[in-house]
């Protein structure tokens, strides 16, 4: 039951863009007891289904910018291959911090976007009153 909540839980921030593996590497290792190669490996097997019928869904809406994909797709694959390597070839205490300090980074640009789009918005309110 676990496992089906979590597939569905990171599945849904996958389909809304915001890194449903993300996710799905965090719950994998912090409550699916599994280590930090298997839950990254694991992401990567998910992360193919949950591409294409997203791909699926906004080519249909016509929102992909095929051009653009075609070169990131061809630049992520080279950077997937490398990164592979480098994370085989690493200690799992090494990789979880690493990840940590990844998230960490994420975690701290949402929250000054968050605070430049409030100050924006309280500016743009300002000038209307």
């Amino acid at each position: 039951m676990l496992e089906v909540i979590i597939g569905i839980f990171s599945g849904i921030f996958s389909g809304v863009g915001m890194g449903g593996g993300t996710i799905l590497i965090f719950l994998l290792t912090m409550f699916g007891g599994l280590e930090q190669h298997i839950a990254q490996a694991t992401n990567l097997i998910y992360f193919i289904p949950t591409a294409i019928s997203a791909i699926i869904v906004n080519y249909r809406d016509k929102t992909i910018d095929t051009k653009l994909a075609t070169f990131i797709s061809i630049c992520g694959i080279i950077g997937a291959i490398i990164g592979a390597k480098i994370s085989v070839n690493t200690d799992v205490e090494k990789l979880r911090k690493l990840f940590g300090i990844f998230l960490a980074i994420i975690a701290i640009h949402e929250i000054y976007t968050l605070f430049k789009e409030y100050k924006q918005h309280k500016k743009r309110h300002n000038k209307i009153s």
